[in-house]
């Protein structure tokens, strides 16, 4: 089994993942949903191998002392790819994701017209959240790209590990790699606070530290990208805040209040005829109401703020999931992946001409 003809299968196929086990065929998600590549399953020598095609030999000795590891590549006719190698019960296995070999536009991702406004911000901060596999990462190289075409500007990436890969065009780029070109996000910051940066992305807020010092960065005169395991706007500025030590908290949300932009919350929806999955988002615009909010540990109530400022260009999922689903686009069935699914149908019940019906889930 070669590894350049297991891609070009996966790529082939469109598919945005691949799963090597062991005791199981190569397994690749399709639209969300995981298929059989093959009908033979694999051994431990046969995912060995695979993977012998891509790591150096020192990576090689790390998977056989146990370490999990992420690294990135590219292999010849298929594509740049991120992998996690680690090991299970069974032996090694490796969880890889595909990055497309051309960046794609806002339109062609879907994505809200407001998100055009932060490529011209001159500082602050932008927030991009979502669960794991909801194009967090395709986003923020959309953004990226768009500054680089727009912006005669410094940009600096910390990511972990590179997936797009930016050439110089207006802006000057350097992409930096976690435990490659520097030790750990927080030093990143430290350090590119020191390279005269424009425009810094934070490929993930892991820490308390990595969070201090993007909120510092972002106050000090820059434009800082950055992303968030988190499901919405509300529970993105919670968990910034939460993540401090009590005392520390008060300080914290006069800092964010005033240093946030702007919060694109997102999640890949299945399409109807399951050919592909559309982008659902939900958009928070800070303004002086939401300040206030978030000063008054009220964040619970951003929820309503978003709807008050739809002039803005705020939207909720609700917004986004019924735009969808009047377009056609989506079934009913795609509201299970929204966390306040019950309280949207509801909604939807009201707006549509015809009322949806019951999809067999349980939205409670």
């Amino acid at each position: 089994m070669d590894i350049n003809k297991v891609f070009q299968a996966v790529t082939q196929r469109g598919a945005s993942d691949l799963h090597l086990c062991v005791g199981l065929p190569p397994i690749i998600r399709l639209h969300g949903d995981l298929k059989h590549l093959s009908d033979r399953p694999l051994a431990d020598s046969d995912v060995g191998g695979l993977l012998k095609e891509i790591l150096t030999v020192e990576q090689e000795n790390q998977i056989r002392s146990g370490k999990e590891m992420d690294i990135a590549g590219e292999i010849k006719g298929a594509g740049r790819f991120r992998v996690h190698i680690y090991r299970d019960r069974k032996g090694i296995c490796a969880a890889f994701r595909l990055i497309p070999g051309i960046l794609q536009s806002f339109e062609e991702l879907g994505l809200p017209d407001a998100i055009d406004k932060t490529c011209w911000l001159p500082n602050g901060m932008v927030i991009i959240a979502g669960p794991a596999g909801s194009g967090k990462s395709t986003t923020l190289a959309s953004i990226i790209d768009r500054i680089n075409h727009q912006r005669s500007c410094h940009i600096i990436t910390l990511e972990d590990p590179i997936e797009f890969i930016h050439t110089h065009k207006r802006a000057v780029v350097n992409q930096r790699q976690i435990g490659t070109h520097v030790r750990s996000f927080s030093a990143g910051l430290r350090s590119a606070l020191r390279e005269d940066p424009d425009v810094i992305l934070v490929g993930e807020m892991r820490d308390l530290e990595t969070i201090r010092m993007a909120i510092s960065a972002a106050e000090t005169g820059h434009l800082v990208f950055a992303t968030l395991h988190t499901r919405d706007a509300a529970q993105s500025v919670n968990r910034v805040i939460d993540v401090f030590p009590s005392q520390q908290q008060e300080q914290i949300r006069v800092q964010l209040s005033d240093s946030l932009h702007m919060v694109v919350s997102q999640l890949l929806i299945p399409a109807r005829d399951g050919g592909r999955r559309y982008l659902a988002t939900e958009v928070l615009m800070v303004n002086s109401a939401v300040r206030h909010l978030i000063r008054g540990k009220k964040a619970y109530q951003i929820k309503a703020a978003i709807e008050n400022g739809k002039r803005e260009g705020m939207h909720t999922f609700e917004d986004s999931l019924h735009y969808l689903f009047r377009q056609g686009k989506v079934s009913e069935q795609a509201l299970r992946y929204c966390h306040d699914a019950a309280q949207i149908v509801n909604n939807l019940k009201q707006k549509l001409d015809q009322p949806i019906e019951s999809s067999g889930y349980d939205f409670n």
